[in-house]
């Protein structure tokens, strides 16, 4: 079963690892939970996802791609299954930093393996990545990655 306080643990690690951001694009943000805890926290926040029923936060019903003007300080999300990858690529290309809790892959790979491989993936792209761990039950594995100057 799923960490009910996921959301908080994550937005709280985010503020406090990325203290000067005010506008987050949260990526196949679900429901937009996660949005609504960065909110309470006092951040700008633009949820991703093609669901028609969420939370009455910011919402684009649409699929998140590269060429998404970049209107963030920082690119975000919490088990974004087939999203994940294309959170590490975003902020390598607009050269803003990321942190993502993956739960699965896109393409069959074991955790263990797919999380090295986007940790790799971030720093092929130019991208300094550490990993962190959220205290909470479940996938809770943190990958956080900031532009290289």
């Amino acid at each position: 079963m799923a960490d009910k306080r996921r959301f908080d643990l994550f937005a709280d690690l985010l503020t406090r690892t990325f203290p000067d951001v005010q506008r987050a694009f949260d990526i196949a943000g679900g429901m937009g939970k996660l949005n609504s805890a960065l909110t309470a926290r006092g951040l700008d926040v633009l949820t991703f996802d093609k669901r028609w029923k969420h939370d009455d936060v910011q919402y684009a019903q649409r699929l998140f791609t590269l060429d998404e003007p970049c209107a963030c300080d920082v690119v975000v999300g919490m088990h974004p299954d087939g999203a994940t990858r294309i959170i590490v690529e975003y902020a390598a290309k607009h050269r803003v930093p990321f942190a993502i809790v993956p739960c699965c892959s896109d393409n069959g790979m074991p955790y263990k393996p797919w999380m090295r491989h986007l940790a790799e993936l971030g720093g092929t792209l130019g991208l300094d990545v550490e990993e962190v761990a959220l205290p909470m039950q479940g996938r809770a594995r943190v990958l956080v990655g900031r532009p290289r100057p």
